[in-house]
């Protein structure tokens, strides 16, 4: 399958390496189109569009580079299917730049480059054949937990949740370390604890499949450790609270970026 990534920043190398990865492409069958790029060995590379088209075209650039890029990928793009990462970049705009194109977007954070990431996936209706469909369930799937979308608005919303996400977690981890050091913990030691704390307890909830609010009442024994933190957590709804507006706070950011763009 001849493959065109356009891009090849953080997120269109998070991609490509879970694809290659995953074993959904093979190297020799991708050609990456960005003049600062180095590409995973075996994998083509070009600084100016080919002459030449694709049966599958991944967008990987800045939004706001679509506009000025979108006169020379048409023609290559023309018949293929087209993959887009970029945030607030409707289908209707791409199908628009690109008329001769089946066009799809996709989301993801940089854990796709290992399988590990959540995955969105939306297409107008209509527009995607079978074998499309099959492709796309692939390529997402080889990235880490896919879901597809049925209203393209819900971007707004899995982009707080699974593309901003890691960078709340961060935060989170970067918290409970310097907690950690307070209560006279290394800080070295406190940080490799909090990571090995998050992972662990990540796997456990993987693996239990049972409900997060069931697995904290499994752990908090009435009048243990745990219990007497989560009652400083919860109080007044404060845990709820906090992640709500934040994720609404980054929701919103990416509807008025959409607006604007």
């Amino acid at each position: 399958m001849r493959t065109l990534l356009v891009g090849c920043g953080n997120m269109g190398r998070a991609l490509l390496d879970g694809w290659l990865a995953a074993r959904v492409l093979a190297p020799a069958e991708v050609t990456v189109l960005d003049p600062l790029a180095t590409p995973p060995e075996g994998v083509a590379i070009v600084r100016e569009p080919p002459a030449a088209r694709f049966d599958l075209v991944v967008l990987a650039i800045k939004p706001q580079q679509f506009g000025e890029l979108a006169p020379d990928l048409a023609p290559l793009a023309d018949g293929a299917l087209v993959l887009s990462i970029l945030a607030g970049t409707s289908c209707a705009q791409l199908a628009a730049g690109l008329p001769g194109a089946r066009v799809a977007r996709i989301m993801a954070n940089l854990a796709a480059a290992f399988g590990q990431s959540p995955v969105a996936l939306f297409a107008s209706p209509g527009i995607l054949s079978e074998p499309d469909r099959v492709l796309l369930d692939r390529l997402g799937g080889a990235l880490g937990e896919l879901q597809w979308l049925t209203n393209e608005e819900q971007f707004h919303a899995f982009i707080a949740l699974g593309g901003s996400g890691p960078g709340f977690v961060y935060r989170l981890l970067e918290a409970f370390a310097k907690g950690g050091a307070e209560l006279g913990i290394e800080p070295g030691a406190s940080a490799a604890m909090a990571l090995a704390m998050v992972r662990g307890a990540g796997e456990l909830a993987a693996r239990s499949g049972a409900d997060f609010g069931e697995l904290a009442a499994r752990v908090a024994s009435p009048g243990g450790t745990t219990r007497a933190g989560l009652d400083e957590l919860e109080r007044d709804g404060a845990a709820d609270r906090l992640v709500a507006a934040t994720l609404r706070a980054a929701r919103d950011r990416s509807a008025e970026m959409a607006r604007s763009g």
